[in-house]
């Protein structure tokens, strides 16, 4: 992206898209989040350059990640676009079928190993998904132009390799209340007015992932609508560096370890994720760039797809949950534990609890169905079933890993300490282990332990396995109300014969 500060509040969707240079490598895309003026404050400070913020810094590497990957394994992690007969990154394809979602859980997967965090750019693609057929049903039924410009929007956002960051998470404020019903408007996102060129949002996004390392943000309901409700029923695409947009960046436990010397405490210092609070006052979107505006009834549609894909997205943990297994069985061997026999059999436990939840996550994929706009879609059971398995999963593993790790993981004296003249050599002798394994060595998978279930990306792995997309109880509303329970008392009525005393009867 070029250095350029944006030229008017009502820009066409041309000039917005002339800041933008394509994107190769990772490096390329390094350079993109830099010189946007974007306004973000954190920790009370306003942050002229996130880029090389240290706290900020692995997220964005989390991100390079995902552009080094499809360089490194392109049968993975790139797809053919019929869009513009090329090669594009899997994060920016329409999904053409079920073989196109069994993919993208395996590059997910693939993405946790590499990274052992959220790399962020799973909603954007569930958002790329949900908007081909959200916005062909809303042309079928109204005559809107919605799809079309979709499509224009899409092809741009591949030819350019962008990043979009997905802003479907309101405030809410009293949720008791509709959106119209709220004593505060903005606690829901809503359009303000409207002009010739476009109209205009006020409002905020919370919990957004990845927001501040996105290029573009599409904000989108984050509920089902009533007809009251009519100026919140909006969906639109806006560069992260809009005017009248402000990012607060959101603490995560043991972030300020990236601030100290060293990187052993870090316990990844390459890698985290982020969440920021997205603050739209007075944002403009131009009418290219308007996907819903008022059609309140595709609202809550809208949501249950998005979360059709995104619950099965959540196999990207099922990556995070091999590097847990495989940093336990590290820390049982540098223990000189590995041969026990419980050993092993908390290490297989981990193991599969991982798989189910891989297995129900692609099972979804493969029993994909079309929807009318031609694309694919996640069976909607299985996908909040292994969301489901999600939330509860991966805090087992979590424990297990802990266990085998042993309390010297939360006692562990700091890096300074390890180096110290007088401190770091009784260190040495007294948090030996095996005797052939160094001492820094066994420090720091210790460190990865603690910091997955403990530190920042105990964030991606934990608590965000619980409350993204959607916390346990939205599953198992959505399982509930696809169990088809009188389908299935019907099998056992005519297996246990009562079909045939009600026919009698008859």
């Amino acid at each position: 992206m070029n250095a350029i500060t944006p030229i008017g509040k009502e820009e066409t969707a041309a000039q917005r898209w002339s800041r933008f240079s394509p994107i190769v490598t990772g490096e390329d895309y390094v350079d993109s989040l830099r010189n946007r003026h974007l306004t973000v404050y954190l920790m009370g400070e306003k942050i002229d350059e996130p880029v090389d913020h240290p706290i900020v810094r692995p997220s964005i590497n989390a991100l390079k990640k995902t552009y080094e990957l499809a360089i490194e394994e392109p049968d993975l992690a790139t797809a053919w676009s019929p869009l513009i007969d090329a090669p594009v990154n899997r994060f920016l394809h329409i999904v053409e079928s079920p073989g196109d979602l069994v993919l993208k859980n395996r590059m997910q997967r693939r993405m946790g190993q590499l990274t052992g965090t959220c790399f962020q750019r799973c909603a954007g693609l569930d958002t790329i998904s949900v908007l081909h057929s959200i916005t062909y049903d809303i042309d079928q039924k109204h005559g809107t132009e919605y799809h079309q410009r979709y499509l224009a929007f899409l092809r741009e956002a591949q030819r350019n390799n962008i990043i979009l960051g997905a802003g479907m998470t309101d405030p809410k404020g009293d949720r008791g209340k509709r959106p119209h019903e709220q004593e505060d408007p903005d606690l829901f996102m809503h359009v303000t007015r409207r002009t010739d060129a476009g109209l205009y949002v006020t409002g905020a996004k919370a919990h957004m992932t990845g927001g501040l390392n996105s290029h573009w943000i599409c904000v989108m309901p984050t509920m089902n609508m009533l007809a009251e409700d009519r100026d919140y029923a909006v969906v639109g695409l806006v560069p992260a560096d809009a005017r009248g947009i402000t990012y607060i960046y959101g603490r995560q436990s043991c972030d300020t370890r990236a601030l100290e010397p060293g990187d052993i405490d870090a316990g990844n210092a390459q890698y985290g994720g982020q969440e920021v609070l997205v603050v739209f006052d007075d944002v403009f979107i131009p009418w290219e760039h308007v996907l819903m505006d008022g059609e309140y009834e595709f609202a809550q549609l809208m949501v249950s797809r998005f979360t059709a894909y995104h619950r099965a997205s959540y196999v990207c943990k099922t990556g995070l949950g091999d590097v847990m297994v495989g940093a336990a069985a590290a820390i049982a061997e540098y223990n000189g534990a590995d041969r026990a026999s419980h050993i092993k059999d908390k290490l297989v436990e981990m193991t599969h609890l991982n798989e189910t939840i891989f297995s129900s996550g692609i099972a979804s994929s493969y029993q994909a169905s079309q929807l009318d706009s031609g694309i694919y879609m996640n069976d909607e059971m299985l996908s909040n079933v292994c969301k489901h398995n999600v939330t509860r999963f991966p805090y087992e593993i979590a424990r297990l890993a802990q266990d085998l790790a042993g309390g010297l993981m939360v006692t562990l004296p700091s890096q300074q300490d390890l180096e110290h003249d007088v401190a770091g050599p009784i260190l040495q002798k007294y948090l030996k282990g095996r005797a052939d394994i160094p001492v820094e060595k066994r420090v720091r998978m210790l460190r990865l332990v603690e910091n997955m279930t403990l530190g920042r990306n105990a964030v991606g792995y934990l608590t965000e396995s619980l409350h993204g997309a959607g916390s346990p109880q939205a599953q198992r509303i959505q399982i509930l109300r696809g169990m088809d329970v009188e389908r299935k008392k019907g099998y056992a009525e005519h297996l246990a014969g009562i079909d045939i005393i009600a026919t009698d009867a008859q």
